[in-house]
């Protein structure tokens, strides 16, 4: 592996993890710890992640059971899952916070499909970005003949093409994940 060949693996994986997190805040009906994960409570006057303050637990599919590690918490966390546009209203008997979520109907089940082609298109264009940047790169490195130059080229497709498919293995796997009833 040549230093092209290393760079342009790691920015395309990195483009692959982003599109894994993105999916993973993707509200499918099914509960998931993800969804909370941009949603920030103001604890001690610090922004601070549910996932730092709670044992977030998933009792049922559709259910998200939050306890507070610090029950004086419980109130803030409750507010922040209120501002948040997470679209779920919390319950809050005092000791958790429970999210129920509802399931999606059909239009909204196809609306989030849509939703999910969209970010892998994003992912697909930011990973030709990186093969584009990586082969001019290449193209203005003098000390590579025409021949390695090719070579390199021909590796960083091969990237190019296997991440592709691995954003449509993973795009192929939410769609199917969505659109379950």
């Amino acid at each position: 592996m040549s230093v092209y060949t290393d760079k342009a693996k790691a920015s395309m994986d990195k483009g692959i993890e982003a599109l894994k997190n993105n999916f993973a805040r993707v509200r499918t009906g099914r509960a998931n710890p993800h969804a909370l994960d941009p949603i920030k409570v103001d604890y001690y006057g610090q922004p601070t992640p549910i996932m730092q303050l709670a044992a977030v637990k998933v009792p049922e599919a559709s259910l998200l059971v939050i306890e507070p590690w610090d029950k004086t918490s419980l109130k803030a966390i409750e507010k922040a899952i209120e501002a948040s546009d997470l679209g779920i209203t919390p319950s809050n008997d005092g000791a958790t916070i429970r999210l129920p979520f509802p399931m999606p109907t059909e239009e909204r089940r196809r609306e989030l499909a849509k939703e999910c082609a969209g970010l892998a298109e994003e992912a697909r264009i930011a990973i030709r970005n990186v093969r584009r940047d990586i082969n001019g790169k290449i193209e203005r490195d003098e000390e590579l003949s025409e021949d390695d130059q090719a070579r390199e080229k021909k590796h960083i497709q091969k990237l190019t093409d296997d991440s592709v498919a691995e954003i449509e293995r993973l795009l192929k796997v939410k769609t199917a994940e969505v659109m379950e009833i």
